[in-house]
């Protein structure tokens, strides 16, 4: 896919050169009367065009009908802009199955950008969310967000400046995201409590953290089964502007890769680089603060069976996030080193038992990695180890996604 340059980059682009950015041209107030009408009277089968040109909107955008496309001219001609929105959070707000969006823009929503709940069979394709004043905690929390939806295809989209998820998919099943860049987000590409997802041919890149597959402890069903292969994640190094008390809030700048609490990932044929706190993390719930009373009843704290394999991983690991994170780089591979591939919180279930007996280990499997750092979490990360013995294993392959429609 044909990618533009983001334009937070073709600004800083313009300034570098001494040129001034040319101002966007000015919105078409008159259009968004017609396409609130057609979103109220949408019925099944419906194709809803929008032209070429760039409209503006005060108020949320709402469908709640099954069945219908909406489809704009292309993704940078037909764009919608809702800076200065007035009322309601997202720019567009879904409800209904097989819908499918494609080819245009949503720019400047007061909070997410595309929010699409409780439907199966949706398909985002070719549609740009960003917040066009850059990284900055007052933009909408997430770009692309679909959230209990079942059988969803991300494919050739960008995300730009969420301050908390660029591509967000969360408590969903049956999930593929592909051929998408995510750049300047909080979390550039999250898959949160999700069952069964593939993401794949992506860039994630100048993101706090990159590609995240996150299980949190308060939310409707644990996820798994997620494979991560083939993307670029890139120089995510960007400033944590998540806003204060969201879990997002505590991913490290320079997170390339992040695994936390989640169980069956598979990571493989990704080009992972250049991510200064490390390019790959996996962690345990309990080191973003949660304690054991405000976890819902059965979730699983402890990431297992991860397996990481046949990347190309470069730099990374050289200034780490944080004070916490400073020290024990110092500890582990002292003032000069830097972390190898792969961080570990160290955190997992010493009560697990498989067959009447103890498990050995949180199956955490690691090939062609320069190595590994054990944190030491438990024991308040005084007493971190670079012991690679218990990660040297395999795992069972996962299957493929099998997106069903009807």
């Amino acid at each position: 896919m044909r990618q533009c340059i983001p334009t937070i980059a073709f600004a800083l682009l313009l300034a570098g050169c001494g040129e001034a950015t040319p101002p966007a041209p000015a919105a078409d107030t008159a259009y968004a009367p017609k396409l609130q009408q057609q979103l109220l009277d949408a019925k099944p089968g419906d194709v809803i065009e929008i032209p070429a040109g760039r409209f503006a909107f005060d108020r949320s955008l709402t469908l709640r009908a099954s069945g219908i496309t909406i489809r704009g001219a292309g993704m940078d001609k037909s764009v919608l802009t809702f800076k200065g929105q007035k009322a309601g959070a997202e720019g567009l707000l879904v409800n209904g199955d097989d819908f499918t969006i494609e080819n245009l823009t949503i720019e400047d929503s007061k909070g997410d950008g595309l929010k699409i709940s409780e439907s199966k069979n949706v398909t985002i394709r070719a549609v740009k969310v960003q917040w066009t004043g850059g990284p900055s905690t007052k933009n909408g929390a997430y770009g692309l967000y679909p959230v209990k939806t079942t059988n969803v295809l991300i494919e050739d989209c960008v995300a730009i400046a969420a301050s908390d998820a660029g591509i967000y998919v969360g408590q969903s099943r049956d999930v593929i995201v592909r051929r998408s860049r995510a750049e300047f987000n909080v979390a550039g590409i999250e898959i949160e409590n999700t069952i069964s997802a593939d993401v794949y041919d992506n860039v994630a890149t100048n993101n706090t953290g990159g590609i995240l597959v996150f299980n949190m402890p308060a939310l409707s069903q644990q996820g798994g089964r997620i494979r991560v292969y083939k993307n670029r994640i890139v120089g995510n190094n960007t400033g944590n502007f998540g806003a204060k008390g969201t879990p997002v809030a505590s991913v490290p700048a320079g997170s390339g890769m992040l695994v936390n609490s989640n169980d069956d990932v598979e990571i493989f044929d990704n080009d992972i680089a250049d991510n200064a706190t490390a390019n790959i993390i996996v962690s345990s719930v309990y080191s973003t603060g949660y304690k054991d009373s405000s976890m819902a009843e059965g979730f699983d704290p402890y990431p297992e069976r991860i397996y990481v394999y046949g990347n190309r991983l470069k730099g990374g690991g050289d200034s780490p996030d944080g004070l916490d994170l400073k020290a024990l780089r110092v500890a582990a591979v002292g003032l000069t080193g830097s972390f190898p591939d792969v961080l570990w919180d160290g955190y997992f279930n010493a009560r697990r038992v498989v067959d009447g007996q103890p498990a050995a280990g949180p199956q955490i499997c690691l090939d062609n990695v320069s190595g590994v750092v054990n944190a030491d979490g438990p024991n308040g990360y005084d007493n971190p180890n670079s012991d690679m013995t218990p990660f040297r294993c395999s795992l069972p392959k996962l299957p493929a996604v099998d997106l069903r429609r009807g």
